[in-house]
């Protein structure tokens, strides 16, 4: 049976989670303490030298690491992952703009502010970091003002790779009320059958 590592508070582990609850399938949960240093262990390091989460471990022992790489693997031969080139292709796109342009900003200022003491630093780097937010909101918002979804006529996973920390960045310090579209969204994937909450 597939194992999944992760941690329930993160956005990253959601994903695979959400995904694993549309695809009915089953697995097992080891929760990791990332706070506790748990992703940081030689038996973790072991599954991942890089010390994140989530890590996806399959029957045979093989570990896939990498929240949008777990997606892609969990997705093939599903509505969730176009067979079309193009599609394929758009819907990497999204999930790399996930992984450099929104997640770096709106899930990184959730964290600073709900789950750890911020350091000067990081308080000195906040604006920085809403301000690169609200401008992956923005380009979020104008694809959304055009299609319910980012690629296709259903949603993939580029949707569940963006809705991941979207849907908590009110937590980061970001007020979705300026952004309808992204809003509209939240709640089509919110209301797919088979839905998790995080």
């Amino acid at each position: 049976m597939l194992r999944l590592y992760d941690n329930h508070l993160s956005g990253n582990g959601y994903k695979p989670r959400l995904l694993l609850a549309h695809l009915g399938r089953a697995y097992d949960h080891v929760e990791v303490d990332i706070l506790k240093g748990e992703s940081r262990t030689p038996e973790f390091l072991a599954r991942n030298p890089n010390g994140r989460i989530p890590v996806l471990e399959l029957d045979d022992g093989t570990c896939i690491a990498e929240s949008n790489a777990i997606l892609f693997y969990l997705a093939e031969g599903s509505r969730f992952l176009p067979t079309d080139p193009l599609a394929r292709a758009l819907t990497l796109q999204w999930m790399f703009f996930e992984q450099y342009s929104h997640e770096p900003f709106i899930a990184v200022a959730r964290h600073w502010i709900q789950h750890v003491e911020m350091s000067e630093a990081q308080r000195a780097q906040l604006p920085a970091k809403s301000e690169g937010g609200r401008a992956a909101l923005a380009i979020m918002e104008g694809r959304l003002a055009e299609s319910d979804w980012f690629v296709g006529a259903g949603m993939t996973i580029a949707d569940i790779a963006l809705y991941a920390y979207t849907h908590v960045a009110d937590e980061g310090g970001f007020d979705l009320a300026s952004y309808p579209a992204v809003c509209d969204w939240l709640g089509r994937v919110r209301e797919q059958p088979g839905h998790v909450p995080m």
